[in-house]
């Protein structure tokens, strides 16, 4: 697992975080990985398919296509 080290960290910032920490019953380095983690986390999980609808719309939308509506055979087992 990755490992970031944080320097220079303000003392005003570290009495905060670690504040926050007590107050939750979390380790300060387990405040800090929840914090990271909400603050890179997507707002909104979006799926596939309205992600390609987004793209469809930024490149003009899907081509027309026709179906083809002549009604199939039905399949024959023998």
């Amino acid at each position: 697992m990755p490992t970031v080290i944080v320097r220079n960290l303000s003392d005003e910032t570290h009495r905060r975080l670690k504040q926050r920490a007590a107050e939750r019953g979390h380790s300060m380095e387990a405040e800090i990985r929840l914090i990271l983690d909400e603050a890179v986390r997507p707002k909104k999980d979006v799926g596939l398919g309205t992600q390609l609808q987004a793209l469809g719309r930024k490149y003009g939308g899907l081509p027309e296509v026709k179906r083809d509506q002549t009604p199939l055979e039905p399949a024959v087992c023998e």
